[in-house]
């Protein structure tokens, strides 16, 4: 067994406990393995394992990494997840290339992302990003805006909707990982009872998956526990 296929296998039984003990069903937890850093090989070794939803940061890394993916495995079922900062310009091949964005905190970068979709691929996937913490350094558009937000994002045409992201504060202490994935579900249930059909939570990464869960994420993602260190350099 490869190291990625038994680090997959350990995550898996992770998220298992998790769902277990929070009350909940294996299959509302969608593994997102994040492939950043890591060369096309490391999603192949995963893939064999099973994996079929990666994230990526990096635009360009990301856009090489598809296409020696799919040169390697053009028929292999595989959802692609662009889950780094957008810029304006980098919208075209982020709407053309992925299946879903989980990094929209503006108006101006949905319209861009909804403009620029290719209509033969269908609606775009989007989760707003919320800086759930208020931290300076954290992109995602406040508490105050992500209501209006929301609602001028789920008119446009080519994409949906489906729900929020976040990446908290650090925190070490259960409580505290809990109480700031607590607030973006809160978030999230408010804008659902505003008439929005939303469906996802993308929050939780290696060291605070378990608190996510019990809070209701549906969406986790990993990336050390999987793939090991990352070598920025």
């Amino acid at each position: 067994m490869s190291t990625i296929a038994a680090n997959l296998q350990a995550v898996e039984a992770t998220i298992g406990e998790a769902v277990q003990a929070a009350g909940r069903a294996r299959d509302e937890v969608q593994l997102l393995a994040v492939s950043k850093t890591f060369p096309a090989q490391a999603v192949l070794d995963a893939m064999a394992s099973g994996q079929r939803a990666f994230g990526e940061n990096y635009l360009q890394e990301a856009l090489d990494k598809i296409v020696n993916v799919a040169q390697a495995q053009p028929d292999a079922p595989i959802e692609w997840h662009f889950i780094g900062p957008i810029q304006s310009n980098k919208t075209r091949p982020i709407a053309a290339s992925f299946h879903w964005v989980h990094t929209v905190e503006r108006l101006k970068i949905a319209q861009r992302l909804s403009e620029q979709r290719p209509p033969e691929l269908g609606p775009l996937n989007i989760c707003l990003q919320v800086n759930i913490s208020g931290e300076a350094s954290k992109s995602g558009a406040t508490e105050a805006e992500l209501p209006e937000l929301a609602r001028a994002v789920a008119q446009l045409p080519n994409l949906r909707l489906r729900g929020l992201m976040a990446i908290p504060e650090r925190a070490t202490e259960p409580e505290q990982q809990r109480a700031a994935f607590a607030r973006l579900r809160m978030l999230h249930d408010a804008l659902r009872a505003d008439g929005l059909a939303l469906d996802t939570l993308s929050m939780g990464m290696s060291g605070d998956m378990a608190a996510a869960i019990a809070e209701g994420a549906t969406i986790v993602r990993i990336g050390s526990a999987i793939f090991g260190a990352r070598n920025y350099e």
